[in-house]
Order: C-alpha cells, then sequence, then structure tokens
C-alpha cells in the first residue's frame, strides 16, 4: 500500500509540474484587442517566476493542444544534443539542395544558424540522425503533449501528429530556463543561448516561433519564451490561429506579443 502510494504520488508530482497551474490563473480579458486588431484569435499566458502569479487571456484555448511547429526545435536541439547527434551549436550540416522558400534554409548551417532562421532541412535530419526509438523514448520521459509521434520520423511535429496545449509549452521553458529537463546542464545551456533574441541593458527576451496549419488548414502561430528585466523572469506564451492561407504570421505573432508585454510594463527595465 505504501508503495502504491509513492507511485500515486510521484505520477501527481510529474503531471502537476508537466505544466503552469491555470486553475489559479487571474483572467486578462483586456488583451483580446491585440487579437481583435490583427482579425485572428488566439491566446496569450504568462506566469511571474517572483510571485508565482499567472495571467491568462482565452483559457479554453490554454489548454487546448495544437501541432507545436518550429517551436519543437527547442526539443529536438535537447535531444540531438543529449544523444550526440549534434555536438555543439557550431556543427554544420550540409544542405541537401533542395530549393525552399526561404532563402536563408538554402544553405549549409550550423545548429545555431538553423534555429535562428527555422530552417527546415536542418532540423529534419537531426531527427532522422536521432531516430524514431529514442526520439520516442525522449518525448515519453518529457511528456510532451500528447506523446504521438507516429507517422515519418522528421515530420510528427509539423503534420498534426504530435500536439501540446500553451499552458504546455509554458511549463516546458520554465523548466528549461532553471534546467530542470532531464537532461545535462550543457545541453540546456546551448538552448537557452539560442533561444536569446534581444539582450541589452533593460532587458533579455528570449523566444522560439513556430508556424503551421492545423487539419482544418487554419494557421496556427506561436511564440514561446521568457523576459528578464531587474534580476527576475516572466514564462509566456503567445498562440495565433487564423484561417487566412495569406496571413502575414512573422510580423502578427510578434506585434501581439510585444504589444502585450509592452502593455504589462515591459521593455523599460521597471519590473
Amino acid at each position: 500500500m505504501k508503495n502504491n502510494l509513492s507511485v500515486i504520488f510521484i505520477i501527481f508530482i510529474i503531471f502537476v509540474h508537466g505544466s503552469c497551474s491555470v486553475n489559479q490563473a487571474k483572467i486578462d480579458n483586456s488583451l483580446k484587442k491585440y487579437f481583435d486588431s490583427a482579425k485572428v484569435d488566439g491566446c496569450f499566458s504568462m506566469v511571474n517566476n517572483q510571485t508565482g502569479e499567472v495571467s491568462v487571456y482565452n483559457m479554453k484555448l490554454d489548454t487546448q493542444r495544437f501541432l507545436p511547429a518550429s517551436t519543437f526545435k527547442i526539443v529536438n536541439s535537447l535531444i540531438g544534443l543529449e544523444t550526440g547527434r549534434i555536438t555543439d551549436e557550431k556543427m554544420v550540416i550540409k544542405w541537401d539542395g533542395i530549393k525552399r522558400r526561404n532563402e536563408a534554409w538554402n544553405r549549409d548551417l550550423s545548429m545555431a544558424e538553423a534555429f535562428k532562421v527555422s530552417s527546415i532541412s536542418y532540423y529534419h535530419e537531426v531527427a532522422r540522425r536521432i531516430g524514431r526509438d529514442t526520439m520516442r523514448q525522449w518525448i515519453d520521459t518529457l511528456q510532451y503533449g500528447n506523446m504521438n509521434v507516429s507517422g515519418p520520423v522528421d515530420s510528427f511535429w509539423i503534420n498534426n501528429t504530435l500536439k501540446i496545449s500553451p499552458d504546455e509549452q509554458l511549463g516546458l521553458v520554465k523548466k528549461l530556463y532553471f534546467d530542470k529537463l532531464p537532461f545535462q546542464k550543457r545541453t540546456q545551456q546551448i538552448v537557452k543561448d539560442m533561444m536569446l533574441q534581444e539582450n541589452n541593458t533593460l532587458y533579455k527576451l528570449s523566444y522560439k516561433t513556430g508556424w503551421g496549419y492545423d487539419e482544418m488548414q487554419n494557421a496556427i502561430g506561436w511564440v514561446v519564451g521568457w523576459i528578464e528585466e531587474n534580476q527576475h523572469v516572466y514564462f509566456f506564451v503567445t498562440l495565433v490561429i487564423s484561417p487566412d492561407k495569406n496571413i502575414d504570421m512573422q510580423t502578427i505573432r510578434m506585434n501581439i506579443t510585444k504589444g502585450i508585454l509592452k502593455q504589462y510594463g515591459f521593455f523599460k527595465g521597471e519590473m
């Protein structure tokens, strides 16, 4: 009986810490205007690590799962580094010669470069080198979303097989920041360094974006990361959904994210 209770407790702890507590969240409907002005649906969530306060706009979407798209490059990088398939952020993988829409992808790239420009071919190759069995083992260990990696090993994160909620994304990046994921500290530090996008005297902004299409061909956009000011860290996730096939997702997802962060008082070095 004692052993059974211990197992139940461990499962409970894993479940609780796999995401951020939405039960104690403050609902902030003032953020709706950012999505409405862009004519999109979506949600935003943030946790203040100092106080533990969680703020959410659109709770229904915050706990619903969607394809991770290129935000999966966070985990793909972690697994690639931890298993030695990728030696470090400077490791170059040769371009496969296939011309793609983003000219920045059409050349040999290091992992740091591929992460920055979100290269499809680089991370397809990383996944192939990791292999299905190893990939599945790590996804299960991380309890990443629905943990479904069926289908081609180099595309399950963009074909609506693997799915994750904004709340689960928030829990993942919080663990990553504090080196609490089941990887070596070196592995996690390399990925955190690659996520750093803006660094100045007022703040540090780290994130990974993603963009894909769900089963209904709605565009799904992500911004997943954290902002640091005055030695305090705040974790956030933006999800954008639109039926518009021609949406300028790159611009809209960042405008929404930065608009919200500005409303919350960031970018001044005062938080």
